[in-house]
């Protein structure tokens, strides 16, 4: 897949990249635990998201793939692997 097709997961993994490296900061600077652990958590929910973002654009071209008579570029039980490994 190309990034242009999967901008907005990367937009999802550049913010999470800046995110994870406040968080580094924070608890280099001793912050408050409350407090890094909302923006990790923050951090972790972005990368979910791009992650189900690239698993449903996957989908997509399979499915237009096999429309037009041709060979989905990965399978579905394997889509369905890695789907579930995000989880």
């Amino acid at each position: 897949m190309d990034a242009t097709v999967l901008a907005d997961a990367l937009t999802r993994l550049r913010r999470a990249h800046g995110q994870l490296g406040g968080v580094i900061s924070m608890i280099e600077n001793a912050e408050d635990c409350e407090r890094v652990l909302t923006q990790l958590a923050a951090v972790s929910k972005a990368i979910d998201r791009a992650g189900y973002k690239i698993i449903s654009t996957g989908l997509q071209h399979c499915q237009a793939a096999a429309q037009r008579g041709e060979k989905p570029p990965i399978s579905a039980e394997r889509l369905e692997k890695l789907f579930l490994a995000l989880s």
